[in-house]
């Protein structure tokens, strides 16, 4: 598998959003769950993906990272056996995980952690 990059943001009008996203820069909705109880829709153009989770106000970290601003999300393969190595090369380098690996309930499993500058980092299975 190539590696693939999306990044999720975090609107507080989701609406608004997805009509930017596909009036203006020209995305399409991949999946559209904004009646559902964690309103979140996906948008894609090329292998460019966008995600769009509605955040009216900063939540508290131990519900989800980040409160605020962009999470940005590296597919690094289809097996959990990918995800295992790309979390050991981190560790082995000695950098701190945020999350070490955890099953989500959207089926897909991930570690985080945070850059040098700050901005975190999902890295998860495609």
């Amino acid at each position: 598998m190539v590696e693939r990059m999306r990044c999720e943001l975090f609107p507080g009008d989701l609406d608004v959003a997805v009509t930017f996203y596909v009036d203006v820069l020209g995305f399409t909705v991949e999946r559209d769950e904004r009646s559902s109880a964690s309103p979140y829709v996906a948008l894609e153009r090329g292998t460019v993906h966008v995600g769009l989770a509605r955040r009216e106000e900063a939540v508290d970290v131990d519900h989800r990272r980040p409160p605020v601003g962009v999470e940005l999300v590296l597919e690094v393969g289809d097996e959990v056996s990918d995800l295992v190595a790309a979390r050991d090369r981190a560790v082995g380098a000695g950098w701190p995980l945020d999350e070490d690996l955890t099953a989500r309930p959207w089926g897909l499993v991930d570690f985080r952690l945070l850059d040098p500058a700050g901005y975190y980092w999902r890295i998860t299975t495609g």
